[in-house]
């Protein structure tokens, strides 16, 4: 009997051992320290809220995180957090020595803590800390090792237990707690029930109970295992990973899918099982964990794992479709070559070949539970492994090798094997070697080593054929080898080697490939395209808009025509089955991937859609890439905070919009902020809670009311403005993730209030002053106009005044010019008619000394014939002197000089004979009574008696001087003419001025 006990047992251990191999992909493992969070280490529970933020509990209180950043909301005792739940409406219950409450928003959205310490008893007042809070139905209960404390409809009641309460939990409709002296106990009726079951419970320490099926409970416990609970049935379940257990103890259990359960321990990290016990996954330090003693367990809502751990916090990317597997995680190495024959797994490293075995019914090959082993007679560096034929032949530092199970057959000994290439319509194969070309000979059995083909000495890393036979090589240093074989292709006939000077950007870093019936080579800036026509390379039009300058690593078409490649680091794919506008294809990036790829030998092997294998520094890359496209986790944005700055930052929007009480999502139109003008500068931080795409994430913000259109995508998660202007904004900000998906945008509004002086009650008064302002300016400018005016008119008629002068100036300097003339002409004259004057007088003078001579001649000789004889010589002389001709021309030159004097005497006193004007113009001349006498042949008696007549006719009274009298007469006639003149050109001088 013992002995078919032991069988079974025997049986049942090696049917564990099978189910406890872990799968090869692990997930990738994200560690948050204590310096991340910026509190305590220890991480005892965690939570995750509608919007996706995270709450943890930390000894310095309540922790919360959105992706971005961390923030710490300590208790107002602060004593530690130690459990936590979230209702329905967001209140976040949390517990610590002498403190229960829950963090709720305010109305600015900031958490505030509301304790509800007053509604206990005063006698339970006192109290150690909250070790489990649970939500059930429209109660909450939280756990301390004394106590159980129930808050319902804002009362709070007390539960003891007798041997103290070791478990809270709730799982299904029931709500369970454990008793260490009662044991497991189920809450029902406002009374807490021992569940009465066959096996006894108070000894087992249940650390969790969750759901197993519909009426079926699964138990873990501390130190017994795991059991099933149906009813009052309480049965022991054997998994997979009891062999762990029986050295370790469960510390959480978490239920993370209808088929999967995590189970924590304190030494053997995290445990995945499915419901027949199975183990599908470990988690320890070996994978990546930073401990090993889980202390809590978190499945957020994109199925990712959260850790809380005793040393810090760890997020598994449980869900993603991107794995790590490695081929030795005993030694760290470089793996640059992979591939699957024969339903293996075969994946080249830096010391060696490995190998697995895998499951036909596994689609997703890293999902494979197996174990690697070294292949044989492979230890080394392993450059490639390529299927040629139905063979797997494998590249390496000491040659060429075939690959059989796990065995390596070498083909070629004594130098380094690079690539191999096939001859089409030929079994043979080249392989480029370190110091050329190589032909490798199939019988259809077996390969053997033909012969070095002769004609090139050159390490060529890469090769490929094109439709020609001929064979492209290319060299890290030394650029690109066009060869031609000859016909037996032992020796080469012709080749041809292309440099910077046949178009390749550089000679160094080239890696020639043949794809889609074109020759390209990845060059450190961009694709290069053969042009047979030119016999040089170009850049690739149709790869350049993709690339443009970049340096490519890699390209390799799958069976699908889709280009995979690595450029700049980052890895992706051209995927021609998904088309976008205008474009008959789809670029993909993994930033999830960047710099993951062994630099100068990146190597990428897509097997299928399902199955994408990238080279990396420590082990490979496992991309499911058809799970990754099909990915229905849409891309989420989060404002966490708006701080406004001024001296000091005030934080005026906590992260959680409110709407009547309760937390919404979006902004309440009618509760818009409004700030002062001082506090104009502002400080906006953002994020996403998809925690598993933080390398995929882009942000794009704007400002409405500020910026004029989205800034570009970037990975910032804060903006800062400063010294807004007064006004109503809207900060948008939105997030889109490396497939295209983008949120919807989330919104913030808010109002900067302007300074007093901006103010509708300012700008009135500014109008009224600038009413005034202008008044006034229009009044002072039309009185300074009217002054202009006045200042212009008397301006007008000064220089008129002065024209004037100037005009009378220049009529005195005529009319003194005029009289200089006429006193030049006056006097010319004058002297003339002295001449003329003095020559009758002369004439007279001589005619009557003539006259006398002859009388006294005529008497001296007292012949009185004589008298008679001189009779007609008398004669003469009188007639001579009574001639009137010299009296005309004297007459002329008179009026002339004296301004018509005879003519103007003659009119004003006609009565005047010729003898009298003779005289008066004798008299004018201011000649003597004698010249007169002489002139007019009278005596002296005769010229005083004809004066007398004169005055006479003249009317002239005897104070009147007559010389004096005939002066004034041509003196008021030259006045006269002069005024008449002097107004004439005073006139036309005005009419000259108004014409002007």
């Amino acid at each position: 009997m013992k002995k078919i006990v032991l069988l079974i047992l025997a049986c049942t251990a090696i049917i564990c051992a099978a189910n406890a191999q872990n799968t090869i992909g692990i997930p990738a493992i994200k560690n948050y320290t204590h310096a991340d969070y910026n509190a305590s280490t220890e991480i005892y529970d965690a939570k995750q809220d509608r919007n996706g933020i995270l709450y943890f509990a930390n000894n310095d209180g309540l922790l919360t995180f959105d992706g971005s950043y961390w923030k710490t909301y300590p208790l107002p005792n602060k004593t530690a957090v130690k459990s936590l739940a979230i209702d329905a409406t967001g209140r976040v219950f949390v517990g610590g020595q002498d403190e229960i409450g829950y963090f709720f928003p305010d109305s600015h959205g900031v958490l505030r803590f509301h304790s509800i310490k007053q509604l206990m008893p005063q006698k339970a007042r006192q109290f150690a800390d909250i070790w489990s809070i649970v939500l059930y139905k429209n109660e909450v209960f939280f756990r301390t090792i004394e106590c159980l404390f129930e808050y319902n409809n804002n009362k709070i009641k007390t539960f003891d237990a007798a041997g103290g309460w070791r478990l809270l939990n709730n799982a299904g409709a029931q709500l369970f707690a454990e008793d260490r002296a009662e044991g497991l106990m189920n809450f029902g009726a406002s009374q807490w029930q021992p569940c009465k079951t066959q096996l006894p419970t108070a000894n087992l320490h249940i650390t969790a109970v969750m759901d197993y099926n519909r009426d079926t409970l699964l138990v873990t416990t501390l130190k017994k295992g795991i059991f099933l609970l149906t009813g009052n049935t309480l049965i022991k379940k054997a998994t997979g990973i009891d062999h762990f257990l029986s050295n370790d103890v469960i510390s959480c259990a978490k239920k993370i899918d209808s088929n999967r359960y995590a189970i924590g321990t304190k030494a053997q990290g995290l445990f995945i099982i499915d419901s027949k016990g199975n183990l599908v996954e470990r988690f320890w330090t070996a994978d990546g964990l930073q401990g090993n003693n889980i202390l809590s367990i978190l499945p957020d809502r994109d199925r990712n794992l959260w850790l809380g751990l005793e040393n810090g916090l760890d997020f598994i990317n449980y869900s993603s479709s991107i794995k790590h597997i490695y081929a030795s995680k005993q030694t760290q190495v470089k793996s640059n070559a992979i591939s699957i024959f024969n339903n293996r797994l075969y994946i080249g490293t830096s010391n060696g070949l490995f190998t697995t075995q895998l499951d036909k019914q596994q689609k997703d090959i890293s999902n494979n539970k197996s174990e690697f082993t070294e292949v044989q007679n492979t230890r080394g560096q392993v450059w490639s492994l390529s299927e040629i034929n139905h063979h797997l032949l494998m590249g390496h530092e000491d040659g060429a090798f075939v690959i059989t199970g796990d065995m390596a057959k070498p083909i070629t000994t004594g130098q380094g094997a690079w690539k191999f290439v096939a001859i089409p319509s030929s079994p043979d194969i080249i392989v480029g070697t370190y110091t050329g070309l190589q032909l490798l000979k199939n019988n259809g059995e077996e390969f053997s080593n033909d012969s070095k083909i002769d004609g090139i000495y050159e390490s060529l890393s890469t090769i490929a054929t094109d439709n020609e036979n001929v064979v492209w090589a290319s060299h890290p240093y030394r650029g690109v080898y066009k060869i031609q074989l000859a016909a037996d292709r032992r020796k080469i006939r012709r080749y041809t080697q292309y440099t910077d000077k046949n178009g390749l950007p550089s000679v160094l870093n080239n890696h020639v490939y043949f794809i889609k019936g074109k020759v390209l080579v990845a060059t450190e800036k961009g694709v290069y395209e053969y042009n047979n026509a030119n016999n040089k390379f170009e850049q690739s039009a149709w790869y350049q808009p993709i690339f443009g300058n970049n340096a490519i690593e890699n390209l390799t078409v799958d069976t699908y025509g889709n280009i995979w490649f690595v450029s700049n680091k980052q890895i992706g794919v051209i995927d021609f089955g998904k088309p976008t506008a205008g474009k008959s294809y789809t670029v993909i990036y993994f930033p999830e991937l960047a710099g993951q790829t062994v630099k100068g030998v990146a190597n990428l092997y897509p097997y299928n859609m399902e199955n994408i294998f990238i080279g990396s520094d420590n082990g490979i890359f496992h991309l499911n890439y058809l799970q990754y496209v099909k990915s229905e986790t849409k891309p989420n944005v989060l404002l966490t905070s708006v701080k406004a700055i001024a001296e000091k930052d005030s934080l005026i929007f906590g992260g959680y919009f409110m709407n009547k009480g309760q937390i919404a999502a979006s902004q309440n139109s009618r509760h818009v902020t409004s700030i002062s003008k001082h506090w104009n500068s502002f400080h906006f931080e953002y994020s996403s809670t998809l925690f598993a795409q933080k390398a995929n994430e882009e942000f794009s913000y704007k400002l409405v009311g500020f910026d004029d259109e989205w800034s570009k995508w970037s990975v910032k998660t804060e903006k800062d403005y400063t010294n807004l202007p007064y006004g109503k904004y809207t900060f948008s900000v939105r997030v889109r993730n490396n497939l295209g998906s983008s949120s919807p945008a989330v919104n913030y509004t808010f109002i900067v209030e302007p300074a007093w002086y901006q103010t509708i009650l300012a700008y009135f008064f500014y109008t009224l002053l600038g009413i005034y302002i202008l008044y006034f300016a229009y009044k002072a400018q039309q009185k300074r106009f009217e002054l202009h005016q006045q200042k212009h008119e008397e301006e007008q008629h000064r220089l008129s005044y002065l024209h004037s002068l100037e005009l009378d100036r220049n009529e005195k300097e005529i009319i003194s010019l005029k009289n200089e003339n006429l006193e030049t002409e006056l006097n010319y004259k004058n002297k003339e008619l002295a001449t003329i004057t003095m020559q009758q007088v002369d004439r007279g003078r001589i005619l009557l000394n003539i006259k006398d001579e002859l009388t006294g001649i005529i008497k001296k000789l007292k012949q009185p014939d004589l008298t008679h004889e001189f009779r007609s010589v008398f004669r003469l002389l009188a007639d001579s002197e009574k001639k009137d001709d010299d009296w005309n021309s004297f007459a002329i030159y008179f009026d002339q000089v004296h301004n018509n004097f005879l003519s103007i005497i003659k009119v004003k006193f006609p009565g005047l004979s010729a003898t009298d004007l003779k005289l008066c113009a004798y008299l004018r001349l201011n000649l003597t009574s004698k010249e007169i006498a002489q002139l007019m042949n009278i005596s002296l008696k005769g010229v005083e008696i004809s004066r007398y007549r004169v005055r006479k006719k003249l009317g002239l009274t005897t104070e009147v001087n007559l010389y004096d009298f005939l002066i004034d007469i041509t003196k008021k006639e030259e006045s006269r003419e002069n005024n008449q003149e002097s107004r004439g050109n005073i006139s036309s001088q005005k009419r000259t001025n108004i014409n002007s």
